[in-house]
């Protein structure tokens, strides 16, 4: 639904702008208490059957957006009860990230196959014919199922020429490549963390606003109103997410504006890694040393990748991730600052969480979350003046849109090593990436680089971004089109890290 300003748009990012609001106001506690009033005003329900439900739902998702746990129907207590857990101005994270509220759930069914008006009576009927434990039957001239017998195979669908008989999914466990999404006692959705690798298509695919990941806004906005030097590493995903006179430079003057001491370009990372993996797969992959190497820059497909296919996780790239590599930058030439991932993904709050990353990456915000910022401050993008952005090369921006990053590595191989023939395979969304792990794994991808990415459409796609996928890919192609070097080994970064 990216893309589209539905109803759970706008709740989303209400919520959003009005944490950001109380946190740069330093309203009280009762202040966020009242929010669910502000976005839900009146006694007549504006989404579902009931007003007072719609508050205690604003009220989880305002709990959420403060890093607060979620809670059951069943619990007692304020929304703000426990806030002095959070009012910090450095990372306050506890798992999971990704959340499903269980009373804004909607109990859809897991699966179910069902005939529609389509149904033209026919005299073949192969749907009878091919059910495997009769549970189709005539009735009234029309095709009937019977979901007590039905065992969910799907060949009645397959079977009808008119293509009449439709698969109902969840489309939260749709949009899961990763089979995390289960049903707790009451039907609802529920979430085994245990598979989650927290992509969040769940949250962005769920039309009932049930599902939402942890926010760090309220702290990062203590953090910029605190002394000491607050950096924003921007991933190059952001071209175009913030409106179309939100042009690359007009966005750097808003984030300065906000209150951020200075802005880098998260792609000067992206640059340094895609030269560092070229050189591995020269040295290890093309030598036969390794038998494939697997890119890492997308958290969400290394952690599933390392997890469920145990014998190819030696080959899944041990290089900084550019946001890693670019906070490095950040803290090597300001070591006192604290450094904000600014980018598309919920997976990238938690990769900044691990113990090994934490002291480079203070904050990790969405582009959904900063625009929440933008708009408490009242910050107008045709007002400000333009500031120039950090160069990063073409190869670099690209890693925003599936398949850059393989281009990238893959064009520095033929750059640096000219000899060598690249083979190259890449997948987006889990379930592609799983089935070209498994080719691996089988030794069907031997001598291959493979790039994957869990959104389908790349970073572009992912669960915290604003702008249309088509959209937002042509204006990445544009920002590497504006890069003043096209080679990530032409990185003056590059050359400084040698």
């Amino acid at each position: 639904m990216r893309g589209i300003y539905t109803p759970v748009t706008q709740i989303r990012r209400q919520v959003f702008v009005e944490i950001a609001k109380a946190a740069f106001e330093g309203a009280p506690a009762a202040t966020l208490e009242e929010i669910p009033y502000r976005i839900i005003p009146g006694e007549v329900p504006t989404y579902r059957d009931s007003v007072f439900k719609e508050r205690a739902i604003i009220g989880e998702r305002v709990r959420l957006g403060l890093g607060l746990p979620v809670r059951g129907a069943g619990e007692q207590g304020s929304i703000t009860g426990d806030l002095d857990l959070a009012r910090l101005n450095e990372k306050f994270y506890e798992g999971p990230l990704v959340n499903v509220i269980p009373f804004a759930c909607n109990a859809c069914e897991e699966k179910a196959y069902m005939v529609t008006d389509q149904c033209q009576g026919c005299l073949a009927h192969p749907c009878v014919s091919v059910c495997p434990v009769k549970a189709i039957s005539i009735v009234n001239g029309r095709s009937q199922i019977d979901k007590s017998k039905c065992i969910k195979c799907g060949r009645c669908k397959d079977a009808c020429p008119y293509s009449a008989i439709v698969k109902a999914e969840r489309p939260c466990a749709a949009a899961c490549g990763v089979d995390a999404i289960e049903s707790d006692y009451l039907g609802r959705a529920s979430i085994n963390h245990d598979k989650c690798v927290s992509c969040g298509q769940c949250l962005v695919s769920c039309p009932f606003a049930a599902i939402a990941d942890k926010s760090q806004i309220f702290q990062l906005v203590e953090a910029l109103k605190a002394p000491g030097e607050v950096i924003a590493a921007i991933a190059p995903s952001f071209v175009g997410q913030f409106g179309p006179m939100a042009t690359p430079e007009r966005v750097k003057k808003a984030l300065l504006d906000l209150g951020f001491s200075g802005v880098y370009e998260v792609a000067i990372g992206a640059d340094l890694g895609a030269v560092e993996e070229a050189h591995h797969y020269a040295h290890k992959v093309a030598t036969g040393e390794e038998p494939y190497f697997a890119t890492s820059c997308c958290p969400s497909w290394s952690v599933m990748a390392k997890r469920d296919f145990p014998t190819v996780a030696p080959y899944v790239s041990s290089a900084l991730t550019p946001m890693v590599a670019t906070a490095r930058i950040v803290k090597k030439e300001h070591p006192d600052a604290q450094v904000v991932f600014v980018g598309p993904c919920a997976a990238k709050k938690l990769e900044a969480a691990r113990r090994s990353v934490r002291s480079d990456v203070d904050f990790v915000i969405t582009f959904e979350e900063l625009m929440g910022m933008f708009v408490a401050k009242g910050i107008e993008f045709g007002e400000n003046e333009p500031v120039e952005m950090t160069d990063a090369t073409s190869g670099g921006r690209g890693y925003a849109v599936a398949g850059g990053v393989a281009d990238a590595i893959g064009n520095c191989i033929r750059e640096l090593y000219p000899e060598l023939e690249v083979k190259i395979d890449r997948a987006e969304g889990l379930k592609n990436c799983k089935k070209m792990l498994a080719l691996a794994k089988a030794g069907k991808r031997n001598g291959y680089l493979m790039e994957g990415m869990a959104c389908p459409g790349g970073c572009v796609a992912g669960a915290g971004t604003i702008l249309p996928i088509p959209k937002a890919a042509t204006a990445v192609k544009q920002f590497q089109e504006a890069a003043k070097e096209k080679s990530p080994t032409q990185s003056a970064y590059h050359e400084a890290d040698e």
